[in-house]
């Protein structure tokens, strides 16, 4: 896999390398359509209309191994570009701590900034026992069988995470005996919580919105530092004593031989663009809840959130 990657680097960099007028170019990592080529194209417009930016953002949609080969072009043959920056999203660093872009690794990038998160939640169907977050922990604590989760991952995956950071959070360490099954997306997942086939979903917020709204479902808690505008009814699991923040974050990283100054030169005008009420109107209108964290601060996260994916997939059998 990795010598494919860097191959097909090679091809990439070649094809996609001219900007012409652009000022500065943004790869999304896919085809066009989701979450990166959405972070890309939102971002990159406001950086120009906000004029932080001479001219406007080039977007390159450079799909290919779940984002692997947009990974291996910046380490390859951008190692040292000052104008590009790469969407990214904890799918990249799932990806990245379980060894998914073969023998790449996080640190060959430097990830400058988050803009704007799809917060976690932990669900029941409105008819469960479980009413607080605690319920449902005490209830695997005293016989882990009795919880299954559903989530809209394969196992391994974000998705099965977030339960197996809760019960760690608590102090249950034997997270393999936690009953996940993986289905295909997160409405498959709360179908079959509401459904009664498992007693707990684990997704985004903006998968479950509807069933929120038409009563069909608790939502014990959001992983997000604050509660989410909106949904302020809805607890945070840090304030109910789990110290847990799994958001499906939506930002950037860019290529490792800039220098410091240009890496905060782009932490400036990700914060920047995040400060902006055009910005707030954007995730007002996609459902995302504020989540900036920029520059150094956002790497340091990111190295720790990575760390724990380690060791988490290690623990499952997901990597050895």
């Amino acid at each position: 896999m990795t010598i494919n990657l860097k191959t097909l680097a090679v091809g990439a960099a070649l094809t996609f390398s001219a900007t012409g007028a652009f000022a500065a170019e943004c790869i999304a990592p896919a085809n066009p359509g989701g979450g990166w080529d959405f972070t890309c194209r939102q971002v990159g417009k406001l950086l120009f209309d906000l004029g932080l930016v001479d001219a406007p953002v080039q977007v390159t949609n450079m799909a290919g191994a779940g984002g692997g080969l947009a990974f291996a072009t910046v380490v390859a043959e951008r190692n040292d570009d000052a104008n590009l920056i790469v969407a990214a999203s904890s799918a990249t660093t799932t990806r990245l701590a379980q060894g998914a872009y073969g023998e790449s690794t996080a640190d060959q990038v430097r990830f400058v900034g988050a803009i704007g998160a799809d917060p976690g939640v932990i669900v029941v169907a409105a008819d469960s026992p479980f009413q607080t977050l605690t319920d449902m922990v005490e209830a695997i604590k005293a016989d882990p069988a009795s919880v299954a989760f559903a989530g809209g991952s394969a196992a391994g995956g974000f998705d099965h995470m977030k339960p197996l950071q809760i019960l760690k959070a608590a102090g249950f360490e034997d997270i393999t005996a936690i009953k996940y099954i993986g289905v295909d997306g997160g409405a498959d997942a709360i179908t079959q919580t509401i459904g009664g086939f498992t007693q707990a979903m684990t997704g985004d917020m903006s998968e479950i919105v509807g069933f929120i709204q038409s009563g069909e479902v608790r939502v014990l808690a959001v992983l997000s530092e604050e509660r989410v505008p909106g949904f302020e009814d809805i607890p945070t699991a840090i304030e109910q004593g789990y110290d847990v923040v799994a958001v499906n974050w939506r930002g950037f990283y860019v290529p490792k031989g800039i220098s410091d100054d240009e890496f905060n030169a782009w932490a400036e005008k990700i914060q920047a663009v995040a400060d902006s009420p055009e910005w707030t109107q954007v995730m007002a209108d996609n459902g995302l809840a504020p989540f900036t964290k920029v520059g150094g601060d956002f790497q340091g996260w990111v190295d720790q959130v990575i760390a724990q994916t380690e060791e988490l997939s290690r623990e499952i059998g997901v990597i050895e």
